[in-house]
């Protein structure tokens, strides 16, 4: 007797890196699965919430390091959810902030699938919160920007230059370290070269490591360094807020500053 399947996609939200910070809906979602498809930037311990013999497949994207492409990755959820039935689509951070988590859903609703989103944590906030670092503060920040640093044309974003002639607000800049130069310049260009800014790799991991500096000094300190990605980089008065190692206690110990 064979078993009806409602072939059904649930984009959910990993968070930024600590595995502990997934949402309790999340951690409910991956344990119901039928198949999950996870992202390099997904912590694999939270695969341990699904069911064992549950299939795990990995699709991440970094630079230079494709496993699969996007449209690769939209046919993969279309043939698991007909085959298993709920697929869930495991996305760091949030999935909704340059996560490409709507345009899976839309594809996968066009080919008749059952869609669900469960939010996660963004890295935009919660990393550089982790290190003591808001985003906005009294005073210091009327508001932030959440930029990537590169447009699919491989250009420097025209939302990097508009952050640079915005002295009151925080910008946040994801996939920015190839882009380290010309994000330099637009703020050296606008008088704003002498403005704190901040390299966090591994945001919320034990490994976490923090630069800080002027964003004129941004890419020769980012040059004499070892920072890979995952990494963000925070520009504003708001860096200068950030913790001691000391004052971080557990959390991140430990955790290095880099020199």
């Amino acid at each position: 007797m064979s078993t009806f399947i409602t072939p059904r996609l649930t984009v959910v939200g990993a968070g930024p890196g600590d595995p502990e910070l997934i949402t309790v809906k999340g951690a409910r979602v991956l344990a119901e699965a039928d198949v999950v498809l996870y992202d390099a930037l997904s912590n694999a311990a939270l695969l341990d919430y699904a069911r064992p013999g549950v299939k795990k497949v990995y699709v991440g994207k970094r630079k230079g390091m494709r496993a699969h492409l996007q449209q690769e990755i939209n046919d993969l959820i279309v043939l698991y959810a007909r085959v298993h039935g709920h697929v869930v689509r495991l996305k760091g951070g949030d999935p909704f902030v340059f996560g490409r988590g709507r345009e899976e859903m839309l594809f996968a609703q066009r080919h008749g699938l059952q869609t669900a989103y469960v939010p996660g944590i963004s890295s935009a906030v919660a990393v550089p919160g982790s290190l003591g670092i808001p985003v906005t503060h009294r005073g210091l920040s009327e508001g932030f920007r959440v930029i990537t640093a590169t447009t699919a044309n491989g250009e420097l974003s025209e939302e990097v230059i508009k952050a640079a002639q915005a002295p009151r607000a925080t910008a946040v800049i994801l996939m920015g370290l190839s882009q380290v130069e010309a994000i330099a310049d637009a703020y050296v260009h606008f008088g704003h070269g002498a403005r704190p800014a901040a390299v966090i790799q591994d945001g919320t991991l034990p490994t976490a490591r923090l630069l800080q500096t002027t964003v004129a000094e941004l890419p020769r300190r980012v040059a004499e360094s070892d920072l890979t990605a995952p990494a963000i980089i925070v520009i504003g008065e708001v860096v200068n807020l950030a913790a001691a190692p000391a004052d971080l206690g557990a959390q991140l110990a430990p955790l290095a500053a880099v020199a």
